[in-house]
């Protein structure tokens, strides 16, 4: 078990910015479309993240046309070129499923001010 755990050691991302639920970011993901290459934003509040190691990932939620679109990236994956954290929200749950049911004001996350 151990040994699995060294190799997983060189596979794991670093220089990633700290973010939890709640956070506002936004995600540069690399698209192929044949041999083409392009990179798509996705511009969301983080929903949760899960585990740690390579399984690692978080699910992002935007609304887009008035219809939710959440989406999973594994956070080890090296087809996420950066992740940028535009604001930083206060909430006290590691999983902000309740957004989901929310909508319009009610579905905003109060700043939290850092000092």
């Amino acid at each position: 078990m151990n040994y699995i755990k060294l190799i997983e050691q060189e596979y794991i991302r670093t220089g990633l910015p700290e973010f939890k639920a709640g956070d506002t970011i936004t995600v540069s993901y690399k698209i192929k479309e044949g041999n083409k290459e392009r990179t798509q934003l996705f511009n969301g509040v983080v929903l949760q993240r899960r585990n740690s190691g390579m399984g690692a990932n978080f699910t992002v939620r935007k609304i887009s046309n008035g219809v939710g679109v959440e989406r999973i990236f594994p956070l080890n994956s090296p087809f996420v070129e950066k992740v940028e954290v535009n604001s930083r929200g206060k909430v006290r749950r590691a999983r902000v499923f309740y957004l989901r049911k929310l909508q319009g004001k009610a579905a905003r996350i109060k700043e939290l001010r850092v000092r």
